[in-house]
């Protein structure tokens, strides 16, 4: 791979980021956060199949470290019992590009039966697909091809779907007023630790 084949790639990737569409989903999606769990002690709870898994499970270990108590739970698992992690006041955000991610929409249905008042928020590309409509909170990615030279590997949807988590948290930390010395606490290890420390004198 040339030099000007990596620039394609980074101008791909980063035309996407800046075409993700924005409005104030957003907004009520941090509210939503905001209220569920740092005021009525809930948790935010992230999910979504493969590629999009990871992501969840990104994203929810980034606002834990946050002041945002999050977990994640894979969809198939839920169905075998770690469903029962559910409980009042949480909200889910869940992950599918297509929006028709069977365990993805399955989980909303499942979770529904616990709690027929839990709240979604979904992140997708399809404004049309199933799982958007059973959104309480939608927000899109743009549906970007993906950089893969086969147009099929979750590469630039990935990234988009990366970026707006980074939002959400971001977001949610301003709104909490989220300080260094908070991430001190949740951080003793490492270089992130002694760094938070060091700004806390």
């Amino acid at each position: 791979m040339n030099t000007d084949d990596i620039h394609s790639i980074l101008a791909h990737e980063a035309s996407a980021i800046m075409n993700i569409p924005v409005s104030d989903v957003y907004e009520e999606a941090i509210d939503l956060i905001v209220e569920q769990v740092n005021k009525k002690k809930g948790k935010l709870v992230t999910s979504g199949m493969g590629k999009a898994g990871q992501i969840a499970q990104n994203i929810a270990t980034t606002f834990s470290s946050t002041g945002t108590p999050s977990v994640f739970i894979h969809p198939s698992e839920a169905q075998h019992g770690d469903l029962g992690i559910l409980q009042e006041n949480d909200v889910v955000l869940a992950i599918s590009n297509s929006g028709k991610t069977r365990e993805i929409v399955e989980l909303i249905t499942l979770a529904k039966s616990l709690y027929d008042d839990i709240k979604f928020i979904v992140i997708t590309g399809d404004p049309d697909s199933l799982l958007a409509q059973k959104a309480d909170i939608c927000i899109l990615t743009g549906h970007p091809d993906e950089v893969c030279s086969l147009g099929l590997t979750p590469t630039t949807s990935t990234t988009v779907m990366t970026v707006i988590g980074d939002i959400l948290v971001v977001g949610t930390m301003k709104k909490i007023g989220f300080t260094i010395f908070e991430y001190a606490k949740r951080h003793h290890g490492g270089y992130l630790g002694e760094k938070s420390r060091e700004g806390c004198k």
